[in-house]
């Protein structure tokens, strides 16, 4: 059986799931000011830029400490994603003018 190094899984989950709030929150933020912008497909470029780097860099950090930190932080941004995605599809309640 293979050990594995729950510490480092943990490690990278917390990581993971930063890196996912960071990451979708960072989303969220560049679309409103695209839709608010004259220039919507330059910001969203260099928004999309900005997080991937970000994603990529915080990935191979992780990776560093072994394919347990890795596993868990990518299981904890796929968590995080679904989340993201379920907050953002909640119905809008409208107040009565």
């Amino acid at each position: 059986m293979i050990a594995a190094d729950w510490s480092m899984f943990g490690l990278g989950a917390l990581v993971g799931l930063i890196a996912g709030a960071v990451f979708f929150a960072g989303l969220a933020l560049g679309l409103r000011l695209a839709l608010r912008s004259t220039r919507t497909t330059s910001v969203l470029l260099l928004s999309s830029a900005l997080r991937i780097a970000a994603l990529l860099g915080a990935g191979w950090l992780v990776a560093q400490h072994g394919a347990t930190a890795l596993a868990g932080f990518a299981l904890a941004f796929v968590a995080m994603r679904f989340a993201s995605v379920a907050i953002a599809r909640r119905p809008v309640e409208l107040k009565d003018a």
